[in-house]
């Protein structure tokens, strides 16, 4: 299959990886140094809980021409990215489109695929569930097992699911569909953004973090009223159990998440002003919507303003 990874970061460095080594004739869309790096040195990824790196090369373009024909295309983007990104899918020929990462707009983003698409678009989303940070043109990606996606489209089925599975065929990556992944994708940001407030706020010093256990409690409790003002909205709450266990237990959450930040690994989260500002304040309009107060989100969000 032909694929393009648009996006050259953590998450689509290692997506590219993976569907390298099943053997398809894979292009990342890169610009810049690190489409320099790709160039020079491949796809150079530290796998940091197994202990290993792994070098592959791969087809690099910097910009996608509207002729440019793929089998699938994965936009590895941050939120605050995909917008800029969305005419020049649409002007593109290709067909089939995974618009990969924390959204909140996944609606609008495939509408305007959709209304504006130069050739029938067919869309999904997903979620990799990998982290990690870059360093001197090497990836250090963190994974369990061969890494996966939470997958899923706003139509039912995804139309083009028989492309994936032949994607993914010859690798141990791992597809789990979801039937709610607007929902889902909501649910992901109530966790990310109280607890990336106080990372930002420490400067991504995790010992710091890992001391400041009235703001980790903080934004356990915030996870909370996020999962309330969702239900109140008629968002259901999945993975159910997630929400369940930060709803009835929030010391036990905020205490292993006291000892994750204790760990070298916590060192290796990366996130973004941007990304994080954009999602907030879309998040902001549905917090509008809502009756349910949301005093510790209120807390947390003024002092990361005020210090950012």
């Amino acid at each position: 299959m032909k694929i393009l990874v648009y996006g050259a970061g953590v998450q689509g460095t290692y997506l590219a990886h993976v569907l390298v080594r099943g053997g398809h004739d894979v292009t990342v869309l890169a610009r810049g140094k690190r489409a320099e790096e790709l160039e020079e040195k491949g796809l150079v990824i530290r796998h940091y809980l197994q202990r290993k790196t792994t070098v592959d090369p791969v087809g690099v373009i910097r910009t996608l021409e509207t002729e440019d024909a793929y089998d699938l295309i994965f936009v590895m983007m941050k939120y605050s990215d995909f917008q800029a990104v969305l005419p020049i899918l649409a002007d593109n020929v290709s067909r089939h489109i995974m618009l990969v990462g924390n959204n909140m707009d996944a609606y609008a983003m495939q509408a305007y695929l959709k209304e504006h698409g130069q050739s029938p678009k067919q869309v999904a989303f997903g979620f990799q569930t990998t982290a990690g940070t870059r360093k001197n043109g090497q990836v250090i990606c963190i994974r369990g097992g061969h890494g996966q996606m939470v997958i899923g489209s706003l139509d039912g089925v995804i139309p083009f699911r028989s492309l994936l599975d032949q994607a993914f065929t010859h690798t141990k990556y791992k597809l789990t569909d979801e039937k709610q992944m607007d929902a889902w994708l909501k649910n992901h940001m109530v966790l990310v953004v109280p607890m990336n407030m106080v990372i930002l706020l420490h400067g991504f010093q995790m010992k710091k973090v890992a001391r400041d256990t009235k703001r980790i409690r903080q934004f356990v409790a915030a996870m909370g009223e996020g999962f309330r003002v969702l239900e109140s909205l008629g968002y259901p709450l999945t993975p159910a159990a997630q929400a369940s266990w930060i709803l009835r237990h929030p010391r036990l959450m905020s205490g292993a998440l006291k000892l994750f930040f204790k760990l070298p690994v916590s060192g290796l989260i990366d996130g973004t002003d941007v990304e994080l500002k954009a999602l907030n304040e879309a998040f902001g309009e549905w917090r509008a919507q809502s009756d349910v107060p949301t005093p510790n989100w209120d807390v947390l969000e003024k002092q990361w303003l005020a210090g950012s």
